[in-house]
């Protein structure tokens, strides 16, 4: 017979049925429920994502003056990568990292590195990885390198 509990799956996913009582993105590994330490959820990434690229825009039309619409297509992406992948290994954040308050971390706790945070930024631009999420709301782009993106 078709309940509530079901139809509650198909309308939020298999995790509202298969996800335990008490259980929340980030339990099995380790962090705490929400606040500093916890992982980043949707809403943040998203806007931290708009924040960059609108960032990797301005500078693709403005630093580099991308004029040609062709070029303007790829350049931005290229930029994104390019910023991504310097400051996620260097200072553990993007510019919308920073202004929402994330830091990428790997699963331990220490700095991701220059070696995981290009891995994470290529994943990223590839588009797809990020949009493949395990149970603990982290991408195939965090899984691979082995990060997780925190609240500070």
């Amino acid at each position: 017979m078709v309940d509530r509990r079901t139809t509650g799956s198909w309308l939020e996913g298999p995790a509202s049925v298969t996800r335990e009582p008490g259980d929340y993105p980030g339990r099995r590994l380790g962090l705490p429920e929400q606040g500093p330490g916890s992982i980043a959820r949707f809403g943040r990434r998203v806007l931290a994502l708009c924040v960059d690229w609108f960032l990797a825009l301005l500078i693709a039309r403005f630093v580099l003056r991308v004029e040609d619409w062709d070029a303007l297509q790829w350049a931005p992406l290229v930029v994104f990568t390019v910023l991504n992948a310097v400051l996620l290994g260097t200072v553990g954040g993007t510019v919308g990292h920073r202004l929402l308050g994330l830091k990428l971390v790997r699963l331990d706790g220490t700095e991701a590195g220059p070696t995981r945070g290009a891995a994470r930024a290529v994943l990223l631009s590839l588009a797809v990885p990020a949009l493949i999420w395990d149970r603990d709301q982290r991408g195939m782009h965090d899984r691979l390198p082995g990060t997780v993106l925190r609240r500070i």
